[in-house]
């Protein structure tokens, strides 16, 4: 059985790609009689596509007693040969390696997230001995070791910083974008990287037990529990299998003509039925792919038809993914909320730090003028940025940045700021001189589209959850704009698994939307994943099962829709089919059909079934 594997598999998709276009030449050439040779051309169809065929039958009633539809393709193919009808099974062979082999096109992807994730595990770190300092593999590092990290560094192994001051992006893990600002006593996370400020850190968790090693594992055992949906042919084919044979041998025994029961097993061949899901399946998938959509596996249009909740992860998701000056607040009766934005930005001027971009970005997009130049610029590593801008000395950081400099907020200021922190926005506070001077909110900001897109998706019979990385104050906020009424924050990839575990373990479907490395895991686990692949990591598109191009989340509703549409064409293409088959089967225990119009009546009805299945191609939302 091993060597009949190999063989079957041999040349791979080459090998089918070549066999079913000589096949198709065979069959052309048989049917108009274009070649004048002494054997009929139709047996290069029998040997090349009913050969493999009859072999992947046999194997599996062998080995494990399985009888799926090709069991009666073998039998209606065997009975076909028999009976001298070359080209009524050669077609039949072709019919179904088409059907089959449109199935696999989609199903065969190659995965690279795994390795990717691989590669960003540290290779080397830095060991403290004394005052000696030794790089040494990652691998060797042990739990208790003191380890320093330079700035543009991978966080070799989980621990907690003893020295130092920085600012640490942390992506890989919660899938914000903003870095996370650190000192004495916080935890950080292996993968993770250090981006501005160096730091001595003792480890904690190493090799194995390390969170990006954990990560790993979780992608790779994610797919563990997700259900392959089986072809419904298959799932029919043993009483279809049953049916066809106990029909043949009555029709013989009360008849006497085995010609009758030959022709019952040809018309009983399900070439319209195996047509039936992966016809739709390839149209359906063509007109997603026109609303930039990639679709990934086989079944994953199908998969989406049957979910009960759609998750989304926030940042990059619901927003843009990009935080935005949304609120510039002053402390001071000489200044307003422009000076307070334009002094912030010229004192963000040089800064490297995401938010100090931010900051600069949203002055020159909502300002039109020139930034104040800064005759001195210090950055602070976990802190924020000193500068002198128009001769004025500017603290521009978080709270511990004014507390360390003598600066105190009253608990006025401090109560306009909560406000905002309330919202989920960052802030980042500003002193003149020494004085506190006021501060600017910064928040990432919604997709236009989003709260159209979380309406329509409610309106087809999805439940919308939010899932996310982010502080429950900020996906709170977010939430009740849109208008989720389940929400769960603060969310490690872990957390986005095991939750996903509980769900479907409540017999609910569920699809995850996520565009991060921390969303890999969970993309990967749901019962359907879909990644924003332009915005999205190469990780999260080789783990989800459907990848949006476009990042236009307005797209996500045509695809639910679609995908239900889909399953209605796929039950209609099935049900004619089978009313096809019974209706030949009268005709062919009447003995009405023979073995010949037989095959052309349900060729026809293969015909048919693609021809419906086409419709979906154009196929919109009215």
């Amino acid at each position: 059985m091993v060597k009949l594997k190999e063989i079957l598999e041999w040349g791979g998709p080459l090998k089918e790609k070549a066999s079913l276009a000589v096949s198709a030449l065979a069959l052309i050439i048989s049917f108009f009689h274009l070649a004048p040779v002494s054997f009929d051309p139709a047996w290069a169809a029998v040997l090349l596509c009913g050969i493999p065929i009859i072999l992947e039958a046999f194997i599996g009633l062998i080995t494990e007693f399985d009888i799926k539809a090709d069991v009666l393709v073998s039998i209606a193919l065997i009975a076909s040969i028999v009976t001298g009808e070359i080209f009524a099974a050669g077609e039949i062979a072709f019919i179904m390696q088409l059907g089959a082999f449109l199935e696999e096109f989609t199903v065969k992807k190659a995965r690279e997230g795994i390795e990717k994730l691989v590669h960003l595990t540290p290779r080397t770190a830095r060991r403290l001995e004394g005052s000696k300092e030794t790089i040494i593999p990652a691998a060797e590092v042990l739990k208790g070791d003191l380890l320093r990290v330079l700035p543009g560094e991978t966080v070799p192994a989980d621990g907690v910083i003893k020295s130092g001051r920085t600012s640490v992006n942390q992506a890989v893990m919660t899938g914000e974008s903003l870095p996370a600002d650190k000192g004495p006593g916080d935890e950080v996370s292996s993968g993770t990287v250090n981006q501005f400020g160096s730091f001595d850190m003792e480890a904690s968790r190493v090799g194995e037990d390390s969170s990006i090693q954990r990560m790993i594992r979780l992608v790779q055992s994610a797919d563990a529990g997700k259900a392959k949906i089986v072809g419904i042919a298959d799932r029919w084919a043993t009483w279809i299998v049953a049916a066809a044979m106990i029909s043949a041998v009555l029709t013989w025994f009360f008849t006497g003509e085995p010609m009758r029961a030959v022709t019952i097993l040809v018309v009983f061949c399900p070439c319209a039925l195996v047509l039936a899901t992966p016809a739709a399946i390839m149209a359906a998938i063509g007109n997603a792919t026109k609303h930039g959509f990639l679709v990934r596996e086989g079944d994953a249009l199908e998969r989406l038809s049957a979910v009960s909740k759609l998750t989304f992860d926030k940042t990059g998701t619901l927003t843009y993914g990009t935080p935005k000056v949304v609120a510039a607040v002053s402390f001071m009766k000489e200044y307003g909320g422009e000076k307070i934005f334009a002094l912030a930005a010229g004192a963000e001027a040089r800064s490297e730090h995401p938010l100090g971009k931010a900051v600069l970005r949203s002055f020159k997009e909502e300002k039109k003028e020139d930034i104040m130049s800064a005759e001195e610029f210090e950055m602070i590593p976990g802190r924020g940025v000193k500068s002198v801008v128009m001769g004025k000395e500017i603290l521009a950081g978080n709270r511990e940045l004014l507390w360390e400099n003598g600066i105190e907020l009253d608990g006025q200021h401090r109560g306009k700021a909560e406000s905002y922190l309330q919202q989920g926005c960052t802030v980042i506070y500003l002193s003149v001189d020494r004085n506190p001077a006021g501060f600017l909110a910064l928040s990432d900001t919604l997709r236009e589209e989003a709260g159209e897109v979380i309406k329509q998706i409610t309106e087809i019979g999805a439940a919308p959850v939010l899932l996310t990385g982010d502080h429950k104050s900020a996906a709170m906020h977010i939430a009740g704009q849109l208008g989720i009424m389940e929400v769960h924050a603060e969310c490690l990839p872990e957390d986005k698994l095991s939750w996903i575990n509980t769900c479907e373990g409540d017999q609910n479907r569920v699809c995850m939307i996520g565009d991060g490395i921390n969303d890999a895991p969970a993309l990967k686990r749901a019962f359907i994943g879909i990644a924003m692949g332009g915005i999205g990591s190469d990780i999260a598109v080789e783990a989800a099962d459907i990848a949006l191009v476009s990042d236009e989340i307005k797209e996500i509703p045509h695809l639910l829709s679609l995908s239900k549409k889909m399953m209605r064409t796929i039950h209609y293409n099935l049900g004619f089919s089978m009313l096809l088959n019974f209706a030949a089967i009268i005709l062919a225990v009447t003995g009405v059909l023979n073995p010949v119009v037989g095959a052309l009546v349900h060729n026809a009805g293969s015909l048919a079934v693609i021809i419906n299945s086409a419709f979906l191609l154009k196929w919109s939302v009215k």
